[in-house]
């Protein structure tokens, strides 16, 4: 029993300030076999009590929570082990300090993406626009938020941009939403059959919804043309470049069976009338 006692207690050397026994290497591994148990457990616990979405967030939260938990007992094995961490941190101060640098805007990720996860600003299947990229939501992780483009491409968002700029979710009020055609028309067009014919448009496509009902405006009187705009209700967003292509190519040629023009910019040059002629 002594001879094992001596041998739990017999001192390793490594360098002058650090002392190792295998004791205190068998208590650093109860410590991690225990946290991992116990972390475990309690992702068993909590998501067992939760949907499928709620699920997926609660990993990604929980992830972080790991990479905390563990980071706390490694600091206190490597107190229980002997290694005077003061004198590790002090000797690699200027190595942290450039690490920390190199890992800033990695934490910020880490930490939009909880606020991501606990507030559900941003659901899978969203459809979302970032700085100018639109995309429909695919996956959220803990760093990245992963989406798909119009043209099937795979956009990859670091979680800080959803801080750091302006997010625009189409669908967190529902799928319906209101795409906006803008049409300009000659000075002295008949206005009434105009609006007709963008109503009589827009009903015939087919995701087109019936209610609530398009809508056409009268926006302004531009310098070259009547300024109008209609509006109609999708609600399949992620599409409405194809939807508003085909209403432009059906205006186009109910415009032009129905006389109304189109106009370009022109401009009027007035030359004098007496310009003398050289010799």
């Amino acid at each position: 029993m002594k001879s094992l006692q001596d041998l739990l207690t017999y001192k390793f050397h490594l360098g002058k300030t650090v002392v190792i026994t295998p004791k205190s290497i068998l208590l650093a591994i109860v410590f991690y076999f225990v946290t991992w148990l116990f972390l475990k457990l309690i992702r068993r616990i909590v998501s067992r009590a939760l949907n499928d979405e709620a699920r997926d967030k609660f990993k990604g939260i929980f992830t972080f929570f790991n990479y905390f938990v563990y980071t706390v007992v490694t600091l206190v094995a490597f107190d229980t082990i002997g290694l005077n961490l003061t004198t590790l941190f002090a000797a690699s101060a200027a190595l942290l300090v450039g690490v920390g640098l190199a890992l800033q805007t990695f934490i910020q990720d880490i930490i939009s993406g909880i606020f991501i996860l606990a507030d559900q600003s941003v659901h899978v299947g969203d459809i979302i626009q970032v700085e100018g990229q639109i995309g429909k939501v695919e996956r959220i992780q803990l760093r990245t938020t992963r989406a798909v483009t119009r043209d099937n491409r795979v956009l990859i968002i670091p979680n800080h941009k959803f801080m750091a700029s302006i997010l625009y979710n189409w669908t967190e009020n529902g799928t319906l939403t209101r795409e906006s055609i803008i049409v300009g028309v000659a000075y002295g067009s008949d206005v009434d059959r105009l609006r007709e014919l963008l109503l009589e448009v827009a009903s015939q496509h087919r995701m087109v919804l019936k209610k609530p009902l398009p809508i056409v405006l009268f926006n302004d009187f531009g310098d070259n043309a009547l300024l109008f705009e209609l509006l109609i209700p999708i609600n399949r967003s992620f599409e409405s470049n194809i939807v508003k292509s085909d209403i432009r190519f059906a205006i186009d040629k109910a415009f032009r069976e129905n006389n109304i023009e189109i106009p370009f910019p022109q401009r009027v040059v007035h030359l004098p009338k007496n310009t003398p002629s050289n010799g």
